[in-house]
């Protein structure tokens, strides 16, 4: 689904085109734990005390890291452990990581529907996907190198669009006084825009040939896709932890990672009878139409 964007793509030149499809090609994937296992025998933990745990814990991670110094890059390594609810995508490596941890649900559950899957794992995988081609990400070539490899003008024109999803952010005021930093969000609100529309793509390619899936709960399938991604991002949280992750987090607060790029999909619009100027419907000339 990502790569028939990316072929279809009207405002990027066929030199980058060439390169991101390349570079598409080369993702590594990594799924359920490692080949070999993290080897704690060194760790010592004392049922006494968590203070000393956690001294002990970071003191481990310190060590481990300082032994890495000199030594060849070892691509089967894995940042997060398998029992991390979580993924991620590393640009030095250009690979996607999936624990085991988010591969249950409500992320995946094998028994539960296409809509429910591709609503929750599916825009997760596509999130960590984007990730290689968003502000810091596209930064990477395909064998994860720092190199620039997008003409100026294409360059130009992301940053254009980029621009856009900034400015739709920085009018969210989830606290009085306080926005959403629209710059400081930029890479992970591009993955969620991202992740959203090729999951979308990948669900709507599913269901082609398939017998027509009624209603679920009073729900057609193309909305309990987006309700899936919204559950997603069912949080509680108390004003001054919002306030701490208004300043120094990297991601969007959750309630916005659902208003934020939903408004921007034409599909969402269509799913729930949306018409323009509603609140969930952005006009298209304020759309960023990256992918």
């Amino acid at each position: 689904a990502f790569r028939a964007r990316l072929q279809r793509l009207d405002w990027m030149s066929e030199a980058t085109r060439t390169q991101a499809l390349a570079k598409l090609d080369a993702m590594r994937v990594k799924i359920g734990y490692p080949d070999t296992w993290r080897d704690y025998t060194v760790l010592e933990i004392d049922r006494t005390s968590y203070l000393g745990n956690v001294l002990a814990a970071r003191r481990f991670a310190f060590q481990r890291g300082l032994a890495k110094v000199g030594r060849p890059v070892d691509r089967a390594e894995w940042v997060m452990t398998p029992m991390t609810n979580n993924a991620y995508y590393e640009p030095t490596l250009n690979e996607l990581v999936f624990p085991a941890g988010v591969l249950q649900p409500p992320f995946f559950d094998p028994d539960a529907d296409e809509a429910a899957n591709y609503g929750n794992i599916g825009a997760t995988i596509g999130h960590e996907m984007t990730h290689g081609f968003d502000d810091g990400g596209r930064q990477y070539d395909a064998e994860g190198n720092l190199r620039d490899w997008w003409t100026a003008a294409d360059a130009k024109a992301f940053a254009e669009r980029a621009a856009l999803l900034v400015k739709q952010f920085e009018a969210f005021e989830p606290l009085p006084g306080m926005r959403i930093d629209g710059t400081l969000t930029l890479g992970e609100n591009l993955a969620d825009l991202g992740g959203l529309v090729i999951a979308y793509d990948a669900f709507m390619r599913a269901r082609q040939g398939a017998p027509a899936a009624g209603p679920q709960d009073g729900f057609a399938p193309e909305q309990r896709f987006f309700l899936n991604y919204a559950e997603t991002w069912r949080f509680k949280l108390r004003p001054e932890f919002l306030r701490a992750r208004l300043l120094t987090d990297e991601h969007a607060p959750p309630k916005y990672r659902v208003l934020g790029p939903l408004a921007n999909l034409p599909e969402f619009a269509a799913a729930f009878g949306c018409k323009p100027g509603d609140a969930m419907v952005r006009p298209a000339h304020a759309r960023p139409n990256l992918w």
